[in-house]
């Protein structure tokens, strides 16, 4: 994935608190992402992708940070069905 170089400032307090600077660099992008998913400004899959995660994970991921996940978009919900039918048609044999 192409990357740029954005300076951001953020308190120097954050290392006394053993975060690396890659950590505050993982969380700073992990929290535009979740920013813009929570505005519905990207999907699941999108932002999935934009933190290099699959769908599922990135969903575990919000999991994780206490983040709910209830916005299912149209296409979204439709796959959702779709995987929760041929679940529940593979148990059955």
């Amino acid at each position: 994935m192409l990357e740029i170089t954005l300076n951001v400032r953020v308190p120097s307090n954050l290392l006394n608190l053993g975060l690396t600077q890659e950590e505050i660099q993982r969380r700073i992008s992990e929290w535009l992402v979740f920013s813009l998913f929570s505005e519905g400004k990207i999907s699941s899959g999108k932002a999935g992708k934009l933190l290099g995660l699959s769908r599922l994970e990135f969903i575990e991921l919000l999991k994780t940070r206490g983040i709910a996940f209830i916005n299912y978009t149209e296409e979204e919900l439709k796959e959702e069905i779709e995987a929760s039918k041929k679940l529940t048609s593979k148990s059955k044999i």
